[in-house]
């Protein structure tokens, strides 16, 4: 590991109040989780049906949208 990452590594751990295995326990479990999350929405996603999904935006009311989701 290059000498500028782990003192930037011990750093951020001192700031954070936690030791530099607990910082990188905790990074290695958020970069799990979203890879984890990103497979299983793909797994969903060829589950997916279009005619579900046209059915649900039919039945969805004809409203504009609410102030700041404006496109």
């Amino acid at each position: 590991m290059p000498e500028s990452l782990a003192r930037q590594l011990r750093e951020c751990a001192a700031t954070e109040g936690v030791t530099v295995d607990q910082l990188l326990s905790s990074a290695a479990a958020e970069k799990l989780s979203a890879l984890m999350t990103v497979e299983h929405l793909r797994q969903r996603a060829l589950l997916a049906k279009r005619e579900d999904f046209a059915a649900f935006l039919a039945a969805s009311p004809d409203v504009p949208p609410m102030p700041g989701d404006e496109l």
